[in-house]
Protein backbone atom coordinates (compact mmCIF):
# COMPACT_ATOMS: atom_id res chain seq x y z
CA UNK A 1 0.00 0.00 0.00
CA UNK A 2 1.38 3.79 -0.85
CA UNK A 3 0.77 6.14 1.79
CA UNK A 4 2.00 10.30 1.14
CA UNK A 5 4.44 11.87 3.27
CA UNK A 6 3.12 16.00 3.47
CA UNK A 7 5.38 18.73 5.67
CA UNK A 8 5.55 22.13 6.28
CA UNK A 9 2.53 23.68 4.72
CA UNK A 10 3.48 27.29 6.17
CA UNK A 11 -0.10 28.31 5.57
CA UNK A 12 0.57 28.35 1.72
CA UNK A 13 -3.00 27.26 0.38
CA UNK A 14 -2.25 27.27 -3.10
CA UNK A 15 0.42 24.80 -2.74
CA UNK A 16 -1.60 22.77 -0.55
CA UNK A 17 -4.15 22.34 -2.91
CA UNK A 18 -1.79 21.08 -5.82
CA UNK A 19 -0.18 18.78 -3.70
CA UNK A 20 -3.45 16.97 -2.15
CA UNK A 21 -5.16 17.18 -5.94
CA UNK A 22 -1.66 15.29 -6.75
CA UNK A 23 -1.76 12.65 -4.31
CA UNK A 24 -5.85 11.83 -5.25
CA UNK A 25 -4.84 11.54 -8.45
CA UNK A 26 -2.74 8.40 -7.69
CA UNK A 27 -5.75 7.45 -5.59
CA UNK A 28 -3.59 7.32 -2.01
CA UNK A 29 -5.71 7.66 0.51
CA UNK A 30 -3.25 7.50 3.41
CA UNK A 31 -1.61 10.93 3.80
CA UNK A 32 0.80 11.76 7.08
CA UNK A 33 1.68 15.24 7.49
CA UNK A 34 4.52 16.09 9.82
CA UNK A 35 3.76 19.05 11.10
CA UNK A 36 4.30 23.21 10.60
CA UNK A 37 1.31 23.91 9.05
CA UNK A 38 1.38 27.95 9.61
CA UNK A 39 3.86 30.28 9.45
CA UNK A 40 5.30 32.57 6.58
CA UNK A 41 2.46 31.99 4.21
CA UNK A 42 -1.10 33.95 4.48
CA UNK A 43 -3.62 31.72 4.89
CA UNK A 44 -3.11 29.79 8.82
CA UNK A 45 -6.51 29.11 9.32
CA UNK A 46 -7.46 28.33 5.65
CA UNK A 47 -5.08 25.38 5.92
CA UNK A 48 -5.39 24.48 8.95
CA UNK A 49 -9.37 23.95 7.95
CA UNK A 50 -8.27 21.90 4.81
CA UNK A 51 -6.04 19.50 7.17
CA UNK A 52 -8.95 19.44 9.78
CA UNK A 53 -11.33 18.67 6.59
CA UNK A 54 -9.71 15.77 4.97
CA UNK A 55 -8.52 14.10 8.73
CA UNK A 56 -5.06 13.91 7.90
CA UNK A 57 -2.86 12.74 10.81
CA UNK A 58 -0.30 15.35 11.99
CA UNK A 59 2.74 16.31 14.13
CA UNK A 60 3.18 19.12 16.09
CA UNK A 61 5.69 21.43 14.10
CA UNK A 62 8.17 23.89 15.66
CA UNK A 63 5.87 26.96 14.28
CA UNK A 64 2.97 25.19 15.55
CA UNK A 65 4.47 24.41 19.04
CA UNK A 66 5.34 28.55 18.91
CA UNK A 67 2.04 29.24 18.07
CA UNK A 68 0.43 27.76 21.28
CA UNK A 69 3.72 28.15 23.45
CA UNK A 70 5.25 31.47 22.75
CA UNK A 71 8.57 31.96 21.67
CA UNK A 72 10.32 31.12 24.94
CA UNK A 73 12.62 28.74 23.81
CA UNK A 74 15.86 29.57 22.15
CA UNK A 75 16.22 27.30 19.93
CA UNK A 76 16.28 29.24 16.54
CA UNK A 77 18.64 29.38 13.88
CA UNK A 78 17.94 33.28 12.95
CA UNK A 79 20.79 34.82 11.07
CA UNK A 80 20.43 38.25 12.04
CA UNK A 81 18.72 40.56 13.97
CA UNK A 82 16.91 41.36 10.53
CA UNK A 83 16.05 37.52 9.98
CA UNK A 84 14.66 37.03 13.62
CA UNK A 85 12.31 40.34 13.32
CA UNK A 86 10.83 39.09 10.01
CA UNK A 87 10.17 35.60 12.08
CA UNK A 88 8.68 37.49 15.10
CA UNK A 89 6.57 39.64 12.56
CA UNK A 90 4.88 36.62 11.13
CA UNK A 91 4.78 34.50 14.46
CA UNK A 92 2.84 37.57 15.88
CA UNK A 93 0.21 37.82 12.68
CA UNK A 94 -0.10 34.21 12.46
CA UNK A 95 -1.01 34.16 16.45
CA UNK A 96 -4.04 37.20 15.63
CA UNK A 97 -4.97 35.39 12.65
CA UNK A 98 -5.78 32.01 13.90
CA UNK A 99 -9.17 31.18 15.68
CA UNK A 100 -9.07 29.63 18.79
CA UNK A 101 -10.76 26.65 17.73
CA UNK A 102 -7.70 25.93 15.16
CA UNK A 103 -5.34 27.33 17.70
CA UNK A 104 -6.91 24.60 19.94
CA UNK A 105 -5.76 22.09 16.85
CA UNK A 106 -2.71 22.80 16.90
CA UNK A 107 -2.13 22.09 20.28
CA UNK A 108 -3.41 19.03 20.33
CA UNK A 109 -1.13 18.03 17.82
CA UNK A 110 1.32 14.90 18.82
CA UNK A 111 5.19 15.63 18.52
CA UNK A 112 5.66 12.38 17.16
CA UNK A 113 3.16 9.33 15.20
CA UNK A 114 4.27 5.85 14.84
CA UNK A 115 2.74 3.08 12.70
CA UNK A 116 4.60 -0.50 12.93
CA UNK A 117 8.12 0.17 12.01
CA UNK A 118 7.80 3.83 10.93
CA UNK A 119 8.24 7.35 12.68
CA UNK A 120 7.05 10.34 11.30
CA UNK A 121 8.36 13.16 13.04
CA UNK A 122 9.07 16.75 12.02
CA UNK A 123 12.36 17.94 13.24
CA UNK A 124 13.86 14.74 14.74
CA UNK A 125 12.79 12.39 17.70
CA UNK A 126 14.60 14.72 20.19
CA UNK A 127 13.02 17.80 19.27
CA UNK A 128 10.66 20.01 16.71
CA UNK A 129 13.39 22.39 16.22
CA UNK A 130 16.73 20.17 15.38
CA UNK A 131 17.49 19.57 12.06
CA UNK A 132 18.61 16.42 10.41
CA UNK A 133 20.53 17.68 7.52
CA UNK A 134 21.67 15.08 5.10
CA UNK A 135 24.97 15.33 5.58
CA UNK A 136 24.80 15.13 9.18
CA UNK A 137 27.68 12.30 10.93
CA UNK A 138 26.76 8.89 10.12
CA UNK A 139 26.12 7.92 13.57
CA UNK A 140 24.38 11.04 14.67
CA UNK A 141 22.38 10.18 12.02
CA UNK A 142 21.70 6.74 13.24
CA UNK A 143 21.62 6.84 16.70
CA UNK A 144 18.14 9.21 16.11
CA UNK A 145 16.69 6.29 14.11
CA UNK A 146 17.74 3.49 16.33
CA UNK A 147 17.05 4.97 19.62
CA UNK A 148 13.59 6.00 18.20
CA UNK A 149 13.24 2.08 16.95
CA UNK A 150 12.25 2.68 13.86
CA UNK A 151 13.38 1.28 10.91
CA UNK A 152 12.39 4.48 8.73
CA UNK A 153 11.86 7.91 10.03
CA UNK A 154 10.24 10.59 8.10
CA UNK A 155 10.87 14.27 9.00
CA UNK A 156 10.73 17.47 7.45
CA UNK A 157 11.64 21.17 8.83
CA UNK A 158 14.84 21.59 6.51
CA UNK A 159 12.56 22.49 3.31
CA UNK A 160 14.66 20.18 1.43
CA UNK A 161 13.65 16.68 0.59
CA UNK A 162 15.92 13.44 0.50
CA UNK A 163 16.07 9.89 0.93
CA UNK A 164 19.33 8.54 3.18
CA UNK A 165 20.17 5.52 3.53
CA UNK A 166 22.65 4.38 6.89
CA UNK A 167 24.12 0.93 5.92
CA UNK A 168 27.14 -1.16 7.41
CA UNK A 169 26.62 0.43 10.52
CA UNK A 170 28.71 -0.98 13.42
CA UNK A 171 29.60 -0.60 17.09
CA UNK A 172 32.47 -2.11 18.58
CA UNK A 173 32.78 -2.52 22.81
CA UNK A 174 35.68 -3.44 24.86
CA UNK A 175 33.95 -5.62 27.60
CA UNK A 176 36.48 -6.36 30.91
CA UNK A 177 35.62 -8.79 33.94
CA UNK A 178 36.14 -8.20 37.37
CA UNK A 179 38.56 -11.10 37.56
CA UNK A 180 40.92 -9.47 35.57
CA UNK A 181 40.77 -5.97 34.88
CA UNK A 182 43.73 -5.81 32.18
CA UNK A 183 42.02 -8.28 30.18
CA UNK A 184 39.49 -6.79 27.69
CA UNK A 185 37.73 -8.96 24.84
CA UNK A 186 36.38 -7.23 21.95
CA UNK A 187 32.98 -7.31 20.51
CA UNK A 188 31.21 -6.42 17.27
CA UNK A 189 27.70 -5.67 16.51
CA UNK A 190 26.65 -4.99 13.35
CA UNK A 191 23.19 -2.85 12.41
CA UNK A 192 20.93 -3.13 10.41
CA UNK A 193 20.12 -1.01 7.55
CA UNK A 194 18.10 2.36 8.63
CA UNK A 195 16.53 5.16 6.43
CA UNK A 196 15.90 8.80 7.14
CA UNK A 197 13.62 10.21 4.59
CA UNK A 198 13.00 13.88 4.62
CA UNK A 199 9.60 15.34 2.51
CA UNK A 200 11.36 18.77 2.08
CA UNK A 201 7.99 21.30 1.80
CA UNK A 202 4.45 22.00 0.34
CA UNK A 203 4.21 25.34 1.18
CA UNK A 204 7.86 26.82 1.88
CA UNK A 205 10.21 24.87 -0.76
CA UNK A 206 14.12 25.67 -0.45
CA UNK A 207 15.83 22.68 -2.66
CA UNK A 208 16.05 25.14 -5.64
CA UNK A 209 13.17 25.62 -7.40
CA UNK A 210 9.30 26.12 -6.65
CA UNK A 211 7.45 23.32 -6.87
CA UNK A 212 5.82 22.10 -3.92
CA UNK A 213 7.03 18.54 -2.71
CA UNK A 214 6.36 15.12 -0.67
CA UNK A 215 6.69 11.63 -0.82
CA UNK A 216 5.64 8.77 -1.59
CA UNK A 217 6.34 5.30 0.54
CA UNK A 218 5.72 2.31 -0.68
CA UNK A 219 5.06 0.09 2.27
CA UNK A 220 5.50 -2.97 0.36
CA UNK A 221 8.54 -2.64 -1.30
CA UNK A 222 10.01 -0.29 0.83
CA UNK A 223 10.19 2.57 -2.46
CA UNK A 224 10.57 5.74 -1.85
CA UNK A 225 9.33 8.48 -4.53
CA UNK A 226 10.10 12.36 -4.23
CA UNK A 227 7.18 14.02 -6.06
CA UNK A 228 7.62 17.58 -7.00
CA UNK A 229 4.42 19.36 -7.95
CA UNK A 230 3.64 22.90 -9.53
CA UNK A 231 1.43 25.35 -7.98
CA UNK A 232 0.00 28.72 -8.25
CA UNK A 233 3.07 30.65 -7.12
CA UNK A 234 2.22 34.09 -7.62
CA UNK A 235 -1.52 33.71 -6.27
CA UNK A 236 0.62 32.84 -2.73
CA UNK A 237 2.71 35.48 -3.21
CA UNK A 238 0.43 38.46 -3.85
CA UNK A 239 -1.84 36.87 -0.75
CA UNK A 240 1.91 37.15 1.64
CA UNK A 241 2.55 41.55 0.28
CA UNK A 242 -1.70 42.03 0.81
CA UNK A 243 -2.11 40.87 4.14
CA UNK A 244 1.46 42.86 5.69
CA UNK A 245 3.67 39.97 6.02
CA UNK A 246 7.26 40.77 5.08
CA UNK A 247 7.88 40.91 1.04
CA UNK A 248 11.02 39.06 1.51
CA UNK A 249 8.95 36.04 2.32
CA UNK A 250 7.11 35.83 -1.66
CA UNK A 251 10.31 36.54 -2.65
CA UNK A 252 11.87 33.72 -1.59
CA UNK A 253 9.05 31.66 -2.77
CA UNK A 254 9.27 32.64 -6.24
CA UNK A 255 13.22 31.50 -5.84
CA UNK A 256 12.76 28.25 -4.39
CA UNK A 257 15.45 28.92 -1.59
CA UNK A 258 15.76 30.23 2.18
CA UNK A 259 17.11 34.19 1.87
CA UNK A 260 18.07 35.48 5.16
CA UNK A 261 20.93 38.26 5.88
CA UNK A 262 24.32 36.15 7.02
CA UNK A 263 25.83 38.31 9.56
CA UNK A 264 28.74 37.30 12.02
CA UNK A 265 27.10 39.54 14.55
CA UNK A 266 28.28 39.09 17.71
CA UNK A 267 25.77 41.67 19.00
CA UNK A 268 23.04 39.69 18.65
CA UNK A 269 21.02 37.73 21.68
CA UNK A 270 17.84 35.74 20.37
CA UNK A 271 15.01 37.28 22.57
CA UNK A 272 13.46 33.55 22.81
Amino acid sequence: MAHAVISCLHANLAALEAVLSDIDQRAITTITCLGDLVGYGPQPNEVVNLVRERSIPSCQGCWDEDIIEGLNACECSYPSQLAERRGHQAHQWTAEQLSEENKAFLASLPMTLRRDRLLFVHGSPNSQHEYLLPDMDAFAALERVQTADADTLFCGHTHRPYVRELRDGVIRVRVQTPADPQAAAEREMALPVRRIVNAGSVGEPRHGNTHATYVIHDEATGNVEIREVPYDVERTCRAIVEVGLPPVFAWRLRHGFEYAERADDASHVCER
